[in-house]
């Protein structure tokens, strides 16, 4: 890798790390009164690339829950997220 493609790596992820935030709605009931788990998180990671995609035209869908019970449904949501990879990885063809 040539050093500016480094540093142009590097300043994308602090510009990124900048939005980064605490979650204030974490372990809060949702206005239907449901708490995101595990489960749930992993459905949303399944569903993410459908859900940003229609995110984009409509305000009534979000990619993340914000309504969630921490680390459970982070970890659900990145094993959906990285199952979707390797599902796409998998049908690659290599030459």
């Amino acid at each position: 890798m040539k050093k500016s493609s480094i540093l142009v790596l590097c300043l994308a992820f602090l510009l990124l790390a900048g939005c980064a935030g605490p979650n204030t709605a974490a372990h809060t009931a949702s206005a239907g009164g449901t708490i995101a788990g595990f489960w749930r998180g992993l459905w949303h990671g399944g569903i993410a690339p459908f859900a940003f995609f229609l995110s984009l035209f409509t305000n009534g869908v979000s990619v993340y829950e914000v309504h969630n019970n921490g680390v459970w449904y982070n970890w659900g949501f990145l094993i959906g997220v990285l199952a979707d990879g390797c599902v796409c990885g998998a049908g690659a063809k290599k030459r």
